[in-house]
């Protein structure tokens, strides 16, 4: 047995190495970029005690609907009812239906600071959602824009208070997180799993100054940015892209700024449907081709680097078993600690941004999430047409 401890072959040598590389790859992840958020959380609660209430700036929060009257009645009471003094709410609905007519209605008639109005259904060769923002946006009287989605509510009243606070001379972009709180079935476990990875990808990123993508739940930017940058130009041909494409676009390191506060979180409403979150996930992957920058690229390492992590650290593992136990116990430790580590600050940070931990979970998520990309990737192959407005393909 201690001959066998002391002697190695090559291939174990190289088996044990590779493994120990991608390890501390794995590590540099999870620890630096993936903790970021967490890090940056603790200094900006220390920050907060210190600094004075700001004057409030007006704001302009602009809802996206698509014929979702249920949403609208039980979500627009959190946004009607905020703890903010200057702001109004303009909804803008994707098409005319007469449920979210009366609702719209209903509620203006008692809340004076509402206003709506829809896209025509027949507009064609032009993203509905674009022009339906650019609508809110041109109507909006506020230069401070806000924006959430009929689909999702905050979690409490203090949600325009805690985004808009972080502006400053310098500031034209605010990102803010969207939790995901449904964990009952294993689609739903996917759901939260992977809208929190994104979540994380998003605000790290941000914080190291590298922003690269924003969500529409959840974002507020200055309304001079927009037409600075001639709006969703850029981007008319393809049907999505109103938030991420145009955040890849004008942020930069200086400009932009993240919310970590309970208070600044947007809960979305459950997905009932596998083909809605497919289509979701069609659409967000549409965009990323056209992200300039290298984050995106970076994000993609860590799955390559995890994925081979788990073949060398196994097959290491593997090899141990035929009689070198200091082989086995080191494939087995790297491999038991890399979870841990993964799982501590994945729950951590789930608890940081509202949503349930699944830390049990985490070694079947994590494989489950890269394998529904690659399902994603080859639905887009045969239904790639539907990502423009016109048919450019």
């Amino acid at each position: 047995m201690s001959e066998n401890l002391l002697t190695f072959s090559i291939l174990e040598l190289f088996g044990i190495g590779i493994t120990g590389v991608l390890f501390i790859i794995q590590m540099l992840y999870y620890l630096v970029t993936y903790a970021r958020p967490l890090r940056a959380a603790k200094t900006a609660e220390n920050t907060e005690r210190a600094t004075a209430d700001k004057e409030a700036k007006p704001v302009s929060v602009i809802v996206y609907a698509h014929g979702e009257p249920e949403d609208l009645r039980n979500n627009l009471p959190v946004l009607l009812n905020q703890d903010y003094p200057d702001y109004e709410i303009i909804v803008v609905n994707d098409g005319s239906d007469a449920d979210s007519e009366d609702v719209l209605k209903l509620f203006s008639n008692e809340y004076k600071n509402l206003y709506y109005t829809y896209v025509p259904v027949d507009t064609q060769y032009l993203s509905h959602k674009k022009l339906a923002l650019t609508m809110g946006i041109k109507a909006a009287r506020h230069d401070i824009l806000l924006f959430t989605e009929a689909d999702s509510r905050p979690l409490g009243p203090k949600w325009i208070k805690s985004m808009v606070d972080s502006y400053n001379l310098e500031t034209d972009i605010i990102l803010g997180f969207c939790a995901y709180r449904h964990t009952q079935g294993f689609l739903q476990k996917l759901i939260a799993y992977d809208n929190l990875t994104n979540g994380l990808q998003m605000i790290s990123s941000a914080l190291s100054h590298h922003p690269f993508t924003g969500t529409g739940r959840n974002l507020s930017y200055r309304k001079r940015l927009f037409f600075a940058h001639k709006g969703y130009s850029k981007s008319l041909n393809l049907h999505a892209g109103a938030d991420d494409l145009f955040i890849n676009e004008v942020s930069n390191s200086t400009n932009t700024q993240v919310q970590l506060s309970p208070d600044s979180i947007i809960e979305m409403n459950k997905i009932e449907d596998f083909g809605i979150w497919r289509e979701m996930k069609a659409s967000r992957a549409a965009t990323k081709r056209f992200y300039t920058g290298c984050s995106l690229a970076f994000y993609r390492m860590e799955i390559i680097s995890s994925l081979l992590f788990g073949i060398a650290a196994t097959a290491t593992f593997i090899a141990g078993l035929s009689g070198n136990w200091l082989l086995l116990i080191s494939a087995g430790l790297l491999l038991l600690l890399r979870f841990t580590i993964k799982a501590f600050v994945y729950k951590k940070s789930a608890l940081l941004l509202q949503q349930k931990p699944l830390t049990a979970w985490l070694p079947l998520l994590e494989i489950a999430q890269p394998a529904y990309d690659i399902y994603v990737r080859i639905y887009r192959m045969f239904n790639g047409k539907k990502d423009f407005t016109n048919n450019v393909a």
